[in-house]
């Protein structure tokens, strides 16, 4: 699987950006799709996640510093995942990068490690003004 993450560039404290995540070469449906962010010098963190459940149904969780803020989407075919970044502080700057997974883990939950993730994107900075 490939993943192209696009939509990221500047914007000012208070604006909003819309980020994309599209999965090519996909001979299977994702069971779970993701972001994190990487700032310099800081290891990567899990922003929001999605759980595909039945049908074209989802689980979405959130790190704190994002619930409100941001909102995590996925395409019916489950191959796609967008956010949808409002009210951006400067502390959102990073390099942010998509994950997907092709199984789910046990418990319906979203995994917040990088390590529990099978594919990256290359990442989209996001660079927020103040």
């Amino acid at each position: 699987v490939q993943l192209q993450a696009s939509g990221g560039g500047l914007a000012q404290t208070g604006g909003s950006l819309r980020l994309s995540c599209v999965a090519s070469d996909h001979t299977f449906s994702s069971a779970v799709m993701g972001w994190f962010r990487q700032a310099p010098g800081k290891k990567r963190e899990f922003v929001a996640g999605l759980t595909w459940s039945s049908g074209i149904t989802y689980y979405t969780d959130y790190t704190d510093s994002v619930k409100g803020r941001f909102a995590i989407s996925g395409g019916s075919a489950k191959d796609r995942v967008y956010l949808q970044m409002n009210s951006v502080k400067p502390e959102d700057t990073a390099v942010y990068y998509c994950a997907d997974r092709r199984t789910p883990i046990l418990d319906g939950s979203v995994p917040r490690t990088p390590y529990e993730y099978d594919s990256w994107g290359q990442g989209t900075q996001v660079t927020v003004s103040s």
